[in-house]
């Protein structure tokens, strides 16, 4: 099996498969995260305007040539009337002090906002170089319907909750189908998932740990995974899920979890 560093989506751009989350990440340790994580070799960083951490990952990566990050942040669910979204963006942009979004994402749908009005002004943000690839996070498989009727430039990339106690099969499949990544956020479980019998027994049976076990898991489903971390450690920890495999058979026993 080939193991993928990136995947193509949609618009022709690649993303990384693994990636650093920052959701609950703030001040100095937010910034000594991520810059120690840009070290180690992690391209792609995961944050949002809800997660208020911008500024001190614009700190991180100040000075680090910026085509070598794969940048990600994601507009308010509130904040999607097309004036906002152009708003927001350019707030982002500012506060990470960087010229443009690798990726740009709906965080959330609203259905009191018509999907049209939000994307028109996605649009005009790729248009203008601010943004390179549209996606949306935790949309449904009608909401990506709704979506893709919608597009003007590709959608390329949804980002759902995804774990081996949590996972929806007919979405992924949808996605695959419509060549939309999908990005794995929560790949853990929030940890929850890691003290699981079954996945500690993989554990010792492919000398890794549980966490590396879900990762590697999500990797083979051909999802992007972000998994978020405090621990300098686990930084390197979770860089080791590529020159290894799950069997099929092992595979299904994770499946099966949910």
């Amino acid at each position: 099996m080939v193991k993928p560093l990136d995947y193509e989506m949609r618009d022709g751009y690649r993303i990384p498969a693994l990636g650093l989350g920052t959701w609950m990440l703030k001040g100095a340790r937010c910034t000594a995260i991520v810059k120690r994580a840009i070290e180690l070799g992690y391209k792609h960083i995961d944050t949002a305007d809800m997660y208020g951490n911008h500024e001190e990952i614009g700190e991180a990566i100040k000075g680090v040539d910026r085509a070598s990050i794969f940048l990600v942040s994601k507009v308010r669910p509130n904040n999607l009337q097309y004036h906002s979204v152009i708003r927001d963006c350019n707030r982002n942009l500012r506060e990470l002090g960087t010229d443009y979004f690798d990726l740009y994402l709906i965080h959330w749908p609203n259905k009191t906002v018509p999907i049209q009005e939000t994307l028109r002004a996605f649009n005009e943000l790729v248009d203008e170089g601010k943004i390179k690839s549209i996606g949306v996070s935790n949309f449904t498989i009608h909401h990506l319907n709704d979506a893709l009727r919608a597009e003007y430039h590709p959608i390329s990339n949804n980002q759902v909750r995804f774990h081996p106690y949590d996972h929806d099969p007919s979405l992924l499949k949808y996605c695959h189908k419509q060549r939309i990544v999908v990005t794995a956020y929560s790949p853990l479980g929030k940890a929850r998932i890691l003290s699981h019998t079954t996945i500690q027994k993989m554990a010792k049976k492919y000398k890794h740990t549980s966490a590396q076990i879900c990762l590697r898991w999500g990797l083979q489903k051909g999802v992007v995974v972000i998994p978020k971390t405090q621990s300098k450690a686990r930084l390197i920890e979770n860089m080791d899920i590529f020159n290894w495999e799950i069997s099929q058979e092992d595979m299904k026993r994770l499946d099966s979890l949910t």
